[in-house]
């Protein structure tokens, strides 16, 4: 396992982490839950992600459960949560969003699910459009003074919002977010290349990226056709599916124009495409999900690949990409 600073901070997590996003409580039960979690951490993953609203709290009950079980050294690994959506199916306002009040009490509640003293990572979710920033700020503030939050950082939130949140973090000698969870894969690629460009040398951030697969359409599964036992096929994310597959075919074209590059490679579709975002420096960790031992065997493996992708092939990849 290679291990990368979490931008400018100390911290130092796996290239590859594992995430519970889609798959805790939905296609994996516990006994899978902690086959994956102890091949991970077998393998040098260190960083385990979360959030409150995954399964509305099943996916963090699970993962706590796991972790328990599997009695890994507390120091030997990060676990994150994320605030924002809500825990339930239909949350009251003041259990959703980023005020004070949800903010903390969201806190309390993952540290139970998770059944941890500490977070490691908190993320805001999305940005909240009802809520200042300088209130999440000072809520966050508060909870790494307590001891209870070791890095807060945000997911999704445009890049004035987070100059804003450093700012205001500056002036009044709060701490600031120190870390970014964006999207980012070979088929969306702006926000975290272009948009975020300035943060990286102004505030240090890092980022902890999610979908490396474009929620599997990269890994090629989806070239032929919908699989019955995909992630997309899955009842209750049909909104996934619609969102993935939108203009499909266009992206199903340039994923096949892929395929003969990961072929001369000898390697899997999935594996260069994770390979390809760990290129990137400002990329700290890659997630990775999972609902099969062997397919997480095998993203695991995509760290060889990254020897591999020299100037020539790079360029492929983005000629096929066009």
């Amino acid at each position: 396992m290679q291990y990368r600073r979490l931008g400018k901070s100390g911290l130092q997590l796996s290239a590859l982490s594992f995430g519970a996003w889609v798959t805790f409580g939905k296609q994996v039960g516990r006994s899978l839950a902690r086959d994956l979690l102890a091949m991970a951490h077998d393998r040098g993953v260190n960083f385990f992600d979360n959030a409150e609203v995954y399964n509305h709290g099943v996916a963090e009950t699970l993962m706590g459960d796991v972790l328990a079980d599997l009695r890994f050294p507390r120091d030997s690994y990060c676990v994150s949560s994320k605030v924002y959506f809500g825990a339930v199916e239909q949350p009251l306002p003041t259990q959703r969003g980023l005020s004070r009040k949800h903010v903390i009490e969201a806190c309390h509640q993952a540290l139970q699910r998770l059944r941890v003293e500490h977070l490691d990572l908190y993320f805001c979710h999305r940005p909240d459009p009802d809520t200042p920033i300088a209130e999440t700020v000072a809520a966050m503030d508060t909870l790494v003074r307590q001891g209870k939050v070791l890095y807060w950082g945000t997911s999704e939130w445009p890049a004035e919002a987070i100059v804003e949140a450093h700012r205001v973090a500056r002036e009044n000698h709060l701490y600031a977010p120190v870390m970014e969870q964006p999207q980012y894969n070979l088929l969306h690629r702006e926000r975290l290349e272009q948009e975020y460009a300035p943060l990286y040398d102004a505030y240090g951030m890092g980022t902890t990226i999610w979908s490396p697969l474009a929620s599997g359409l990269l890994s090629g599964k989806y070239n032929d056709g919908m699989p019955a036992d995909a992630r997309l096929a899955q009842p209750g994310y049909e909104w996934l599916r619609d969102a993935i597959l939108e203009q499909g075919g266009d992206k199903i074209a340039k994923v096949r124009r892929l395929a003969p590059i990961a072929a001369d490679l000898g390697v899997s579709l999935a594996q260069l495409s994770i390979a390809w975002c760990l290129v990137n420096p400002h990329v700290s960790t890659v997630m990775l999900g999972a609902s099969r031992l062997e397919q997480l065997e095998q993203n695991l493996s995509a760290l060889e690949v990254i020897p591999k992708l020299d100037a020539g092939v790079l360029k492929r990849i983005d000629e096929a990409l066009r």
